[in-house]
């Protein structure tokens, strides 16, 4: 008997799969078409003929932990200890797997704000816990009303994702208030927070669970190299917990993964001597602007984008067929890929609103706005 009947391959997979049988541009997924950096890609090329191929300690690559640390203090004015507050993974997605796996228990809740991220889920069934799924307001704000109703005192976890995927939505200052005057209230719930999107973010600045004392002591934060360094193959993320939280972590950490690919690990440490964080947010907001003002002309709305690299638009003026269909006919008739939001919805939810991904060179999203603007 299956662990997850009601689960297929994901909607990414699927559209991914599509966009490349009818040679459509890719715009579902969320990855860059464009190079990394060549001082990344110089430094691997140089580290393959060096003596770096071995397992590196559980945790992580030791210079890395401590640049790691030196960035959250940069970035976020919050002091972590490298080698028991840090925890190297294969990606935000092990991430998350590995914390909901470690943290929460048979029979315990765990709260989505829908839509949601299509990962949260199934680590928390494989758990025999139960997801409690709260819908945002239609903007994408959070419902304090309704996240303070679906709380009980068997919550265990509230899954926070900041900006957001899919829409673009940063949460505000009054957010985090709601927030932690809610746990207050429940003082043995913890907040997993994903923001592996922190430095991509326009007018509004992000604000980080790192940043808020009431929270980060019983909070998870998770980030992803891959998404703030445009190498998403690499599958290199981290996260940032209090001890407590960590020793749990890093007891499912050791038998699920034990130790992150080694020379990506010394080339990401090599490349934070180097890089600057804080220009990633003006190079994605040219790629916002650049695809908005291509597409302005067409007859897709556009919804605010205030972080990610993903712009959510609706096609109510265009089609009243679902969401999914409407995402398979995009790609048979007029070449182009995105995701539909629905499958972001516990009840899949219909709002004649889809996903695309700007990440992309400027010819390729000068020619999927050509054949956007044409429907």
């Amino acid at each position: 008997m299956s662990k997850l009947p009601h689960i297929g391959t994901s909607i990414f997979t699927l559209m991914s799969k599509m966009a490349s049988e009818y040679k459509a541009i890719n715009l579902s997924q969320g990855f860059p078409n464009f190079a990394i950096d060549p001082r990344l890609s110089d430094s691997i090329a140089r580290l393959a003929k060096e003596n770096v191929h071995q397992y590196l300690p559980m945790s992580g690559y030791p210079p890395l932990l401590n640049k790691i640390a030196a960035l959250v203090l940069k970035s976020y004015h919050r002091t972590i200890q490298a080698e028991t507050e840090i925890l190297v993974t294969a990606g935000a997605t092990q991430a998350i797997f590995t914390t909901i796996t470690a943290l929460v228990n048979s029979g315990e809740e765990v709260l989505l704000l829908d839509p949601s991220y299509d990962c949260y889920e199934s680590p928390i069934l494989l758990c025999n816990a139960q997801p409690v799924r709260v819908a945002l307001n239609e903007d994408y704000t959070p419902n304090w009303n309704r996240i303070e109703k679906a709380f009980s005192p068997n919550t265990k976890m509230i899954i926070i994702n900041n900006p957001h995927n899919p829409t673009g939505k940063i949460w505000t200052q009054t957010d985090f208030e709601a927030l932690e005057n809610l746990l207050e209230k429940f003082p043995k719930a913890i907040v997993l927070s994903d923001e592996v999107y922190e430095y991509i973010t326009f007018e509004q600045n992000h604000i980080s669970v790192h940043s808020r004392e009431k929270l980060k002591n019983r909070a998870v934060v998770i980030a992803s190299f891959g998404k703030s360094f445009h190498i998403t193959g690499w599958k290199i993320g981290y996260l940032v917990a209090p001890d407590h939280l960590m020793t749990e972590i890093k007891k499912v950490h050791q038998f699920l993964v034990f130790s992150v690919n080694s020379i990506c690990q010394v080339a990401i440490s090599e490349y934070l001597d180097v890089v600057d964080v804080s220009e990633l947010s003006n190079f994605y907001q040219e790629k916002r602007d650049y695809f908005s003002t291509l597409i302005h002309s067409s007859r897709f709305q556009l919804l605010p984008c205030e972080g990610t690299y993903f712009q959510v638009v609706s096609y109510a003026a265009i089609s009243d067929e679902n969401d999914v269909d409407f995402c398979k006919r995009l790609i048979l008739e007029h070449g182009v890929a995105a995701i539909p939001l629905s499958t972001f919805y516990g009840d899949a939810v219909d709002e004649k609103r889809i996903r695309f991904c700007f990440a992309k060179d400027n010819p390729t999203l000068e020619e999927a706005a050509k054949r956007l603007c044409k429907i």
